[in-house]
């Protein structure tokens, strides 16, 4: 039997003989220590000797959502200096040098922001020294994006075994969906550029919390999708009761995400069934044509298509498309490097 720890995500393979039959159980996982409860009270044994069918077992809707909202406490916390590099940002009285102040008062953050400021995206390699020199060199737009992804680099960079991401996928996808909506929003809407690529760094993040229990539940997703007319999507929403972009909004409020860059992440699967306006068409957008340049869609990621109805809102054409997903591929590879 799979056994995933919901804090680091780790999967034990534990031989079923070992495991007490009928009851709960809690022991303490081997990586990070945190506590790992299971309940084997599902794997029942009936009268005439044979086991149930545990997918019935399953809890799933309101139920389960409860108990995942409160696993969204174990998500480590947004840093406090995104936080607050946000709230300068909306500042017009902010000046780089307050930017530059705020950074340096988070010294893992400040590593990372260096890394990425003298990546070949910012054309800037090798000349970055400090925060305060980023923060005067590189502006406050791009000041904002980096201390974003220095934030979030750490949470994104897991393992995801239930979505068949490796580590560093999501990280490299969510970096797609970020460029990819920053790039449409400077072409339709350059107001929400700033505000697009946040939702698109973190427009996943309900995988984090998911991702056990897509593990505990393989072989029923595995049963949902089997004659192929479902997507995971689907199945998620099939054997969870919702799905992962509903969630996602959860972590946003976990981590104190003004509400217009919730709503985005909540409806970026389907931006136009919801009424959820631009900002959730530009991160669908993104998100699909990052897919459709294969940065890590995980486990169907090419089931999914463009909405209609959010390219006529952004006023895109299909032959936007290509171009747009050649400059996503580049702002990925350069900030890579």
């Amino acid at each position: 039997m799979k056994i995933p720890c919901r804090s680091c995500n780790s999967v034990f393979d534990v031989p079923d003989e070992r495991l007490p039959k009928g009851k709960e159980i809690a022991f303490p996982c081997p990586n990070c220590k945190a506590m790992i409860e299971l309940d084997l009270t599902a794997n029942r044994i009936s009268e005439d000797g044979e086991k149930q069918d545990i997918d019935k077992a399953y809890t799933t809707g309101d139920e389960l959502k409860k108990k995942i909202l409160r696993s969204v406490n174990d998500l480590p916390p947004m840093p406090q200096t995104v936080l607050r590099a946000r709230e300068i940002m909306q500042d017009p009285k902010s000046d780089f040098k307050e930017l530059g102040r705020l950074l340096e008062t988070d010294q893992a953050i400040v590593a990372k922001v260096l890394k990425l400021a003298n990546s070949p995206y910012y054309g800037m390699a090798g000349k970055i020294a400090s925060a305060q020199h980023a923060s005067v060199v590189l502006g406050h737009k791009a000041l904002a994006e980096l201390i974003t992804m220095g934030g979030t680099a750490g949470l994104l960079g897991k393992t995801l075994e239930g979505y068949g991401l490796d580590s560093g996928d999501l990280w490299r996808h969510s970096l797609g969906v970020a460029f990819g909506s920053k790039i449409i929003a400077n072409r339709k809407k350059p107001a929400l550029a700033n505000d697009g690529f946040t939702a698109g760094l973190i427009h996943d993040a309900g995988k984090l919390i998911l991702n056990p229990y897509i593990i505990e539940r393989w072989e029923l997703f595995e049963d949902i999708m089997n004659d192929g007319s479902k997507s995971f999507l689907d199945a998620e929403r099939e054997a969870l009761g919702f799905d992962h972009a509903e969630i996602a909004s959860e972590v946003c409020k976990k981590w104190n995400i003004p509400q217009v860059l919730a709503t985005a992440v909540r409806y970026h699967h389907h931006p136009c069934r919801s009424n959820a306006g631009e900002l959730a068409c530009i991160v669908h957008v993104a998100d699909v044509v990052s897919m459709m340049a294969n940065l890590a869609p995980g486990v169907d990621g090419m089931a999914y298509e463009v909405d209609g109805e959010a390219m006529d809102v952004l006023v895109l054409q299909e032959d936007d498309i290509s171009g747009i997903m050649c400059e996503i591929l580049s702002a990925v590879e350069k900030i890579s490097e």
